[in-house]
């Protein structure tokens, strides 16, 4: 007998509640102030294949990649009930180091009925950096590289991954205290799905969801008017080499069918900006998900119709053993950018300009053991046929909340001098594109700088007249001197120092009326 649309309403609903349940647990146990404050971390339930069937609204990054990979990585494992397998490889599931996924099975009556999964992003992984985001050229110089291990086989520990994982990491204990509130968030989402199996046959009730989110997928790319439509942008350099690194796509609908290729983008480089393909895959899903009603059930279903074309061994689709810590945080980016740009040509009612196109990565730490601070920033969103863009806002594939003041000065040798909207950064246009903000923290104590961030040498781009907005800047004071830094650098940070980072604004939307006749 087939569930009802209620049921199969309720049933999604009830899903996804559990997947937030496991967020707040995952946020109320975790140590670390980028976990348990900025809140960067996602989960997520799947069937016994692996396939999403639930999410809650966290990380748009973490979701995309873990629907377009868990199929891999489940089939791997002969799973038993107190399996944990933990990993963090970005060839193999993962998105980029310092991203941790921690995945158990869910046993009922003997047999297995699904997973339950969280990813969460450290502020260390070990590396040559502190943070685990310098401008590496190595995967293996980027931290340790954990591919899909048991954490605890049958329930019991595998020490040799306890070890490595000791020896690896500069705040070990830090992370391995996130690891076990990641942990408890997945027992959480294990013992809420295993209570639902009393009022509902499981698999059945799966395999319907999993059909209605295909409709709704199918349906939301029918509604985009068949055609060809291409779309260019770049990165702005590798943090080695600083010339353009192109990312091309062209979007093909035909009926409820989507193509979306990527052939012309720029070739694997030297420095870290690289993506596996599953962090292209998540840029792509994220905006046709946005396409989509907000009733869409949150499953990978709902992305069967769209087809992902790239080169291997592009920006977009790297060889293992490319560094990739900011593809993950400014390359899907800049896919999201592309995509839109070529949509907007589709629907460009329904298509903003662009947004900030960055996430601003800071990471402030010392080299030996002890502290590492990660943020990233809010901007401009960019503005759209219905009004102004959003300002100070953190923009696509992040979602994450910024640490407070408060909480940054208790833990860390940092004062934040300024905290403000960055007024007029966004793109002129009928309708303005949103502001970006200004943050300059001081330096108490000498420590290691990192920053990974883009659109500083041309800002966002606006859409059917309208302007682009404000392109970032990040400046050092130092000796009562400012100094302007690249977009992607490292630096040995001196006690007094001040670091000021502008963010981008959001394109603007629609030209001006000049009020003329």
């Amino acid at each position: 007998m087939k569930l009802s649309a209620i049921e199969l309403s309720l049933f999604s609903h009830r899903l996804t509640a559990i997947c937030e349940e496991m967020g707040a647990a995952l946020k109320q146990s975790a140590i670390s102030p980028n976990i348990k404050d900025r809140e960067d971390y996602s989960c997520a339930l799947f069937d016994r294949y692996g396939e999403l069937v639930a999410q809650a609204a966290h990380i748009p990054v973490h979701l995309g990649s873990m629907a377009y990979c868990m199929r891999d990585v489940v089939s791997s494992f002969a799973w038993r009930d107190g399996d944990v397998v933990v990993f963090n490889d970005p060839f193999l599931g993962g998105t980029h180091l310092p991203d941790i996924t921690v995945v158990i099975p869910c046993f009922i009556h003997g047999e297995l009925e699904g997973f339950a999964a969280a990813r969460a992003h450290h502020a260390d992984i070990g590396g040559n950096t502190p943070g685990s985001m310098g401008v590496e050229t190595r995967l293996s110089d980027e931290g340790v590289v954990i591919s899909p291990s048991y954490w605890y086989k049958s329930g019991a520990a595998n020490i040799d991954f306890i070890n490595l994982f000791r020896s690896s990491v500069r705040n070990s204990d830090e992370g391995l205290g996130d690891l076990s509130a990641q942990l408890a968030a997945c027992r959480i989402g294990m013992r809420q799905l295993s209570g639902l199996k009393g009022s509902l046959p499981l698999r059945k009730a799966f395999a319907e969801l999993l059909n209605i989110s295909e409709a709704y997928g199918r349906q939301a790319v029918a509604s985009i008017p068949d055609g060809i439509y291409s779309f260019e942008d770049a990165l702005e350099g590798d943090g080695i080499n600083n010339g353009a690194l192109p990312i091309r796509t062209t979007v093909k609908i035909l009926g409820d069918e989507v193509v979306v290729d990527f052939s012309g983008s720029a070739k694997q480089c030297d420095g870290p900006v690289n993506c596996p393909i599953s962090v292209t895959a998540a840029a792509v899903y994220y905006v046709f998900r946005c396409l989509m009603p907000r009733e869409t059930p949150q499953t990978s279903a709902i992305f069967r119709s769209i087809q992902i074309v790239t080169e291997k061994g592009s920006v977009v689709d790297a060889n293992p053993g490319a560094a990739v810590a900011a593809g993950n945080v400014e390359t899907s980016q800049r896919i999201v950018d592309v995509v839109l740009g070529a949509l907007a040509k589709a629907v460009p009612e329904q298509i903003p300009a662009a947004a900030q196109g960055t996430m601003n990565n800071v990471i402030f730490g010392v080299k030996e053991g002890g502290w590492v601070y990660y943020e990233t920033l809010a901007g401009g969103m960019g503005a759209h046929a219905n009004g102004d863009g959003l300002s100070a806002v953190q923009c696509h594939m992040t979602n994450t909340k910024n640490t407070s003041i408060e909480v940054l000065e208790m833990h860390y040798p940092l004062r934040v001098r300024e905290y403000s909207i960055r007024s007029g950064s966004g793109g002129a246009g009928a309708y303005a594109g949103g502001s970006g903000i200004v943050r300059e923290w001081e330096l108490l104590e000498p420590c290691h700088l990192s920053l990974i961030s883009e659109r500083r040498a041309a800002g966002p781009y606006g859409l059917h007249g309208g302007g682009e907005g404000k392109a970032g800047k990040n400046l050092l004071k130092r000796d009562g001197a400012w100094i302007k830094l690249d977009g992607k650098c490292v630096i040995d940070m001196q006690a007094g120092d001040i670091l000021r980072i502008e963010t981008p604004g959001g394109g603007g939307f629609g030209a001006i009326e000049d009020g003329s006749e």
